[in-house]
């Protein structure tokens, strides 16, 4: 098999081709933030590169997300539904830049109605500055148990920010 075959076989095999929400633990929201929690997960599985570190068989994998006593559950299975690995992340850490994520998102939203372009074009680059800070503190959180790649990272700390926006 040619390198460019066995690389565009492990891309294939190294993804997310569904993304589910626990209903227990995950609460149900209004209809705006289940749409942006539903375009999250849309845009995750479109594109994304996700591997769990020592797994051997290889996926396309299946990732289930529970939110437990204020730890991020990843549970992780083959299409199949055989189990591949559960990873549980205490989300202390992300507090802070969920919390300034959502504060920039306000002033965004607020801008939109009464700020100049450049003022809100600033404010937009401030987002996306606290966007990534998130995906790389996420990418550190995962490393060693879950492989991704930095565009995976931000789609999924988007789809975070979607699970603990308040309605």
């Amino acid at each position: 098999m040619s390198e460019d075959c066995a690389q565009d076989e492990r891309q294939t095999r190294a993804r997310l081709t569904a993304v589910t929400l626990d209903e227990t633990s995950i609460e149900r929201s209004s209809p705006d933030i289940e749409h942006e929690r539903a375009v999250a997960i849309f845009d995750l599985i479109a594109e994304n590169s996700f591997e769990p570190i020592g797994d051997e068989a290889g996926g396309p994998y299946h990732l289930s997300l529970a939110v437990v006593e204020k730890r991020l559950h990843l549970v992780v299975t083959r299409e199949s539904g055989d189990l591949v690995v559960t990873h549980v992340l205490s989300l202390g850490p992300l507090r802070r830049i969920l919390k300034d994520y959502f504060l920039i998102c306000e002033s965004y939203y607020a801008a939109i109605r009464t700020a100049t372009p450049s003022q809100i074009e600033a404010i937009d680059m401030g987002r996306r500055g606290v966007h990534n800070e998130g995906s790389e503190l996420l990418s550190e959180r995962l490393k060693g148990k879950i492989e991704l790649d930095h565009q995976t990272a931000r789609r999924l700390f988007t789809l975070i920010c979607a699970l603990y926006r308040k309605g």
